[in-house]
Parts: C-alpha cells; sequence; structure tokens
C-alpha cells in the first residue's frame, strides 16, 4: 500500500493527512493500520522510535471511537510527560476535522484538578503517564471501566523506568475484552511478560529486526581517556560546525553540568533532565525546536519526549546502564528518511559494551578518531567560507558601503580576504595550536585494558563490601560522589563480602589516597590502599597464621600495605578468603551501609 487512502481511512483523516503533508504511509503503519481497522484484536508492534509509531495506533483509534459519545473509549499510556503531549498534539492534529472530538493528556506536574475536569468534560481519548494515571483512579477523578481500547506506548522503556506495577494496577480498572496495541522498540522478557498477562493471541508486527537499528543511522566510536570525555565531546562539536544534536549522559547531575560547561564555553547548549519543571522543560523543548540549541543534553528518561525531525547526531558522552537503551537513544536522529549519526565516546574499560550493542543492534561500528586540532580549524573556516559565498546579499547594507569601502580602499582584495578570514581562523588556530592529541591506542585489539606494568591507571583495595550493603554500582556512586569524579573515572569495580576494589588512572592516586587519610563514615574508619597488581577480579583472599603473617596469596590483588598504622591488630586467625585480607579491619569496625575554548556566536 503505497498511499494512505489504501489503508482504509474516513475522509476526515484523509484530509489532515493531507493537511500534514503526509504522501507515504511508513511500514508500520502499512503493516498495522489496516490490521487495527479491520479486526479487533490485540497488537504487539516492534519498531525503532522515529518509525511512525503514534500515526500507527491514532489513526485506527480516531477511526473507530465514538465522537459523539463522552464517555472515555481510549486510554494511551507513555512513559514521560513530553511524550504524554506529544502524542495528544498529534492526535488532535490527526483528529481535526473530527467535530466533538476531546483528547486529554493526564501527566505529573501540572494541576490535577484541572486535567480531572477536562476528563469530565468527555474525552474520548486519554493519554496519560502511569504515575499521574494512577493517582486519578484511586482518587476515582477517572473512569476507565469502559474503554474499548489501550495503548502501551514505548512499552519497553516504561518497565525500565520501574512503571510495572502502576501498569497492570491500571489495567486491572480496565475491561477484559478491551483491544490492546502494545508498541515496543524493543523486546525484553519484561515486555514479553505484560503481553503474555494482558492480552489474548496478539498480532505481531516488526519493522525491521528486534532491537536493530534503522539503516538510515550510522554508528561511530571514539576512543579517548576517561578524563579526555569532555575535551573530547568538544573538538567533535567543533569538527561539527552544523551539529543540531542530542548529548545523552546517564545521570541527572552529568547531564547538568556538561550542559553548563557548554554554554560556558560557548556553545548553544541547554540541559533536558527530571530536576527541571514542567516550564523549563517547555522552555528547554521550545529553544531546541527553533534551532536556538544546537546541543541539547539529556538524561535517557527526558529524552523520551523528543520529536525532533532534524537532528543529525546522537552523542553518546556515557554509555546507558541498559544496553538496548542504545536502540533509543541512536533512534532519536535518521528520522523522516534522513540520515543521521551515532557516536560514542568510550574509554577502554568500557570497549566491551561496544561489541554487546553490535550483536543488538545488528551494525557495526567504525572507530574514529578524535578531530586534530588542524582538521577542526580547517572545517570551520570552510564552513564560514560556504556560508558567506551562499549568503544573500541585502541592501539594508548599501547605506554602510561608503564607509566601508574608505576604509579598506587601499587593502587588495587578497588581504581583505585574509583579514575576514583570520578572525574566524585565528580564533580555532589559537586555541588549538598547542592542543594534545585525544586519541588512545588500543594495544589489545578493542577489548580491553591494559593490565601489565605499562597501564596507566592505579588498582585500590577498600574495606567495605556486600556485607555493608555495596554492590558495584552502589560503590561506583560512593566513589564518584565522595572524590568529586566522573563516572568513568572509577572502574573495574570488583565487591567481595568484606572489601572490595576499583580503578582510576594513575594521576588520581594521590587525590584518591589524600582524600581516604583517616576518612570516617558514620564513625567507622574507610581504608583505601594500593593494590600490589592490577588484577582484574581480585580473586579470593587469603589465610593467615596466629601472628598475622600471610603465608599465601591465593588473590591477584593484594595491597602495598603503606599506611599499616590505620589496621587492626586481629590477628585474623582462620579467616575465609573473602572475610578480610591482611589487617584491614580497623578499630571502628562497625556496619557501613552503604578551558575556555573560542566563543562561538549563538545561532537564531
Amino acid at each position: 500500500m503505497s498511499t494512505f487512502q489504501e489503508l482504509g481511512l474516513n475522509k476526515d483523516l484523509l484530509q489532515a493527512i493531507t493537511d500534514m503533508g503526509f504522501v507515504t504511509p511508513s511500514e508500520i503503519q502499512q503493516k498495522a493500520i489496516p490490521q487495527l481497522l479491520t479486526e479487533e484484536r490485540d497488537l504487539v508492534a516492534l519498531a525503532q522510535t522515529g518509525t511512525g509509531k503514534t500515526a500507527a495506533f491514532g489513526f485506527p483509534m480516531l477511526e473507530k471511537i465514538d465522537i459523539d459519545s463522552r464517555t472515555t473509549q481510549g486510554l494511551i499510556l507513555s512513559p514521560t510527560r513530553e511524550l504524554c503531549l506529544q502524542i495528544t498534539n498529534e492526535l488532535k492534529q490527526y483528529g481535526k476535522y473530527c467535530n466533538g472530538l476531546n483528547v486529554v493528556a493526564i501527566y505529573g506536574g501540572a494541576s490535577i484538578t484541572e486535567q480531572a475536569k477536562q476528563v469530565k468534560r468527555g474525552a474520548q481519548i486519554v493519554v496519560a503517564t502511569p504515575g499521574r494515571m494512577k493517582d486519578m483512579i484511586s482518587r476515582k477523578m477517572v473512569d476507565i471501566s469502559k474503554i474499548q481500547y489501550s495503548v502501551l506506548d514505548e512499552a519497553d522503556e516504561m518497565l525500565n523506568m520501574g512503571f510495572y506495577e502502576d501498569i497492570t494496577d491500571i489495567l486491572s480498572y480496565t475491561p477484559d475484552d478491551k483491544s490492546t496495541w502494545l508498541f515496543s522498540a524493543t523486546m525484553p522478557r519484561e515486555v514479553a511478560t505484560i503481553a503474555k498477562k494482558f492480552m489474548y493471541d496478539p498480532i505481531e508486527i516488526t519493522v525491521g529486526n528486534k532491537n536493530e537499528s534503522t539503516n538510515n543511522v550510522s554508528h561511530e566510536y571514539y576512543l579517548v581517556n576517561a578524563r579526555d570525555r569532555y575535551q573530547a565531546l568538544k573538538r567533535l562539536a567543533d569538527a561539527n560546525p552544523d551539529i543540531f544534536s542530542v548529548v545523552f549522559c546517564r545521570t541527572k547531575r552529568d547531564t547538568q553540568k556538561v550542559a553548563e560547561n557548554l554554554i560556558e564555553s560557548g556553545y548553544s547548549a541547554g540541559a533536558l533532565h527530571g530536576d527541571l519543571s514542567q516550564n523549563q522543560r517547555d522552555l528547554v523543548m521550545k529553544s531546541f525546536r527553533n534551532k536556538q540549541i544546537q546541543m541539547l543534553v539529556a538524561t535517557d528518561v527526558a529524552a523520551r519526549g523528543i520529536d525532533v525531525d532534524d537532528i543529525t547526531h546522537v552523542i553518546n558522552y556515557q554509555l546507558p546502564d541498559e544496553i538496548e537503551t542504545y536502540t533509543h537513544r541512536s533512534g532519536r536522529t535518521g528520522r523522516a528518511g534522513k540520515t543521521g549519526v551515532s557516536m560514542v565516546i568510550v574509554s577502554k574499560s568500557e570497549l566491551r559494551k561496544i561489541k554487546s550493542i553490535e550483536r543488538i543492534i545488528k551494525k557495526q561500528f567504525e572507530k574514529k578518531d578524535i578531530p586534530s586540532g588542524t582538521e577542526i580549524t580547517e572545517v570551520q573556516l570552510m564552513s564560514l567560507a560556504n556560508k558567506i559565498h551562499n549568503t544573500e546579499i541585502g541592501h539594508e547594507i548599501d547605506k554602510y558601503l561608503d564607509s566601508i569601502n574608505a576604509l579598506f580602499e587601499d587593502t587588495s582584495k587578497e588581504d581583505l580576504i585574509k583579514k575576514f578570514f583570520s578572525v574566524e581562523f585565528n580564533r580555532f588556530h589559537n586555541y588549538y595550536q598547542k592542543s594534545k592529541d585525544l586519541g588512545v591506542v588500543d594495544s589489545k585489539g578493542g577489548d580491553d585494558r591494559d593490565y601489565g606494568k605499562s597501564s596507566n591507571d592505579t588498582r585500590y583495595f577498600i574495606n567495605v563490601g556486600r556485607k555493608d550493603g555495596f554492590d558495584w554500582m552502589k560503590l561506583k556512586d560512593f566513589l564518584k560522589e565522595k572524590l568529586d569524579l566522573g563516572r568513568d573515572d572509577v572502574f573495574k569495580v570488583d565487591v567481595k563480602d568484606s572489601f572490595s576494589f576499583f580503578n582510576t588512572e594513575k594521576e588520581m592516586q594521590e587525590k584518591v589516597l589524600a582524600f581516604f587519610t583517616d576518612f570516617k563514615h558514620e564513625g567507622r574508619f574507610v581504608n583505601v590502599e594500593v593494590s600490589e597488581n592490577k588484577g582484574r577480579s581480585g580473586g579470593g583472599g587469603r589465610r593467615r597464621d596466629a601472628g598475622g603473617r600471610g603465608k599465601g596469596r591465593r588473590s591477584e590483588d593484594k595491597p602495598r600495605g603503606e599506611r599499616r598504622s590505620r589496621r587492626s591488630a586481629d590477628s585474623g586467625r582462620g579467616r575465609r578468603s573473602e572475610d578480610k585480607p591482611r589487617g584491614r579491619r580497623t578499630e571502628n569496625s562497625g556496619s557501613f551501609s552503604g578551558s575556555d575554548r573560542p566563543r562561538r556566536s549563538r545561532r537564531k
């Protein structure tokens, strides 16, 4: 089916489609719309972000509901406020010729009483985030007992955000004979569980392969030292003067920090994360859509509502915790038939994740080098030359020409061009002329960090572990916060029962050891020492004789014991391998739970 007319939609919807300039339905629309129009069936549809999923379920729902009725007949659940509003606005556009249609958005951060009033005026379709929807149901502000159609949009992301219980609770208030349409970019086990629990013999539609990335997006990775991550981000931006991008960070704190640093360095940037008010988020997104912001730094959750077709680059400043989330990130670019680039900035300790992502998206990454200062200067200069060459001459400048010509009457054309372009050239040349190469030699073929004597990282022992409430992520976050380090500055975290190991770059060793000198947390000394070897796992501990001297070592990691004065006199007789290595317990061994860049003008 090459046209929307062939899909079987009514004239009101077709008129709206014509007004919006839609010509050819996307693959997911071609497969889903005819099925949903002709059958009362449950549906599971797997398709990447940006493939037209909203229209795929929106048109059939608008076609099937009774607009003359004031009863709520359709419920659409989405993971974020931004996506909720986006779906609502699109449905209103699709149904603008459907007289009497009322689509209401229900989401947190806005007046719940006002939203309840809108629903009571007669909302045939409610678009909601799970948390606010559950709240309104419990207050009896909304009635979904008679709905005929329910949609779980971005189902995988809702489950990743911890909405499983909310979704199951909400759906328990809906009729058993309704049709449920589930749309997702990936199909993890949790999504399959939802489908099995709430759906009966669903139709299954897959556009591309499960979890596979769109062919419109190319994938690149740049290997750098963790400490150079931000400098690498700036160079990637400078090497792409017309960049219009989303930069992904893992935490709200990192998102805000990176955005602030970019703004301070002269980039047109903004932050989008959960700590912003709804008004702040709306202002940021409005600036981004108007291209007043070229680099939008966002968390994965906040970015779910970004619906902009012209994004040229997605930059993974940090890789996500869940590898599948990369599919959602890269889906922000390469939309509406356009091409895009997904860039990943990685340190050596993260390279194995690249291989995992390749298996999931069924695409190969191209390893690229961070652009040099010379390359960036040339790109910026030619970009300026092309802009000037393509600029249309405005006659408003005519009244100033006499003064300008008088100023340059003794200047040749060649010298004038040199002077003009030197303004831009000198700015970047002076900044980058002494800049170092940010590239990293991948000596082991791209899968791991070198742990030999030439390795540039230090491995430490710390006397807390699983018994103190830590897993690797909690310990990593603890160290990152206490030492004020970037998330990727701490790596190879290995947590045992009562002690752990972690690595940093060697230049951070003095800072780490100095901080943990006589450091106490809740009255207990936390001891950090350098390990003799830099093995991967730290194996086990060792038994000791009555005098407390270690007779054998089964672990690759052995602290040097620089600060023995902080150890207790406990001999450790008969300790099991992971209980405590030599003298690590202290006297208070209680429980522990645990550059300025050349300034650039802002583009309007």
